[in-house]
């Protein structure tokens, strides 16, 4: 298992390759040719050439990729050590709604997980917003938590603070199955598990990173986990967005790809951009999470949308 996972890892992130063009590769090997990855590592570089296509440059890549191998065995161990798990995309764990929102392109060759796995399979929405946001936002993300309580629905968050991380204590609070996802290596989430250690053993949280086990956080990985929190969910809930960062550019992104995105309607007095994002297509609803039907007019100057329910 140890060996396995040390390929993986190796495979997973190689240098510049990304995720499509190692996806590509994983179906060749897995699918076409049903072979394992380690098989596929001590294939000659002839077959490589030949049978895989590879051009010279990814052979290369793959020949210096080997020597990490030995390395990689070592994080790999320590990770199955810790209560850590590896699940590649070829495994049925693998979150179908991931890949299915993702597609081969994006979807992430492996997943680092700890917590229960099971979780990554049930139906799940994603609740996002502002790291600044207004107590209406937070108090819109903790009905839609109780809401996906009721309805036993997991939430996914990516702990920031603001809306990330409301609904994430709001999640442990209604006893809501949730997802962390890192903007981080998972071996790098050291106070994460002692804080969580008691929802994670209790099978009602489970922590997923998909960046090199050892990264710390860095701003790059928070806007790259970005997608991974929006490809989880099978809806989208939107409390708060501006006209540009992570949420709105995810939210574009899901309408773009006829992904059902629900956006709180604001108040009057309120200074962001959720009614943009209704008139683009998504799904207004009320505090409470509940659709309803928006009548958006601009006013005199045609510069600021005001939101009328009827």
């Amino acid at each position: 298992m140890i060996n396995e996972a040390s390929y993986w890892i190796t495979l997973a992130h190689l240098p510049d390759w990304g995720n499509s063009k190692i996806n590509n590769l994983i179906i060749k090997f897995h699918h076409n040719y049903q072979i394992s990855i380690d098989e596929f590592f001590n294939l000659d570089e002839q077959v490589w050439r030949k049978e895989y296509e590879l051009e010279e440059k990814q052979i290369i890549d793959l020949k210096k990729a080997k020597s990490e191998i030995t390395n990689n065995s070592f994080i790999a161990e320590s990770l199955l050590n810790q209560g850590f798990e590896i699940i590649p995309i070829t495994l049925p764990e693998y979150s179908q709604t991931l890949k299915s929102n993702l597609k081969s392109k994006y979807s992430p060759p492996i997943l680092y997980i700890k917590g229960n796995k099971s979780i990554l399979n049930e139906e799940s929405i994603a609740i996002v917003g502002s790291r600044d946001a207004s107590k209406n936002a937070l108090l819109f993300t903790d009905n839609i938590a109780k809401k996906a309580s009721i309805e036993s629905k997991t939430i996914v968050s990516g702990f920031a603070k603001g809306v990330d991380k409301k609904a994430l204590d709001s999640a442990i609070s209604y006893h809501c199955n949730s997802v962390i996802v890192l903007p981080q290596g998972i071996m790098t989430f050291t106070s994460g598990y002692k804080d969580y250690y008691k929802q994670v053993v209790d099978g009602e949280l489970l922590i997923l990173s998909t960046f090199f086990p050892k990264l710390p956080w860095k701003v790059e990985l928070a806007m790259a986990r970005n997608p991974i929190i929006y490809g989880l969910a099978d809806e989208i809930y939107v409390a708060e967005s501006s006209e540009k960062g992570g949420t709105w550019s995810g939210v574009i992104d899901g309408l773009k790809k006829n992904r059902r995105v629900f956006v709180r309607i604001p108040e009057a007095n309120e200074k962001n951009a959720n009614n943009i994002l209704i008139e683009k297509g998504a799904i207004p609803v009320d505090i409470n999470g509940i659709e309803t039907q928006a009548n958006l007019k601009l006013d005199d100057d045609n510069s600021n949308i005001q939101t009328s329910i009827f």
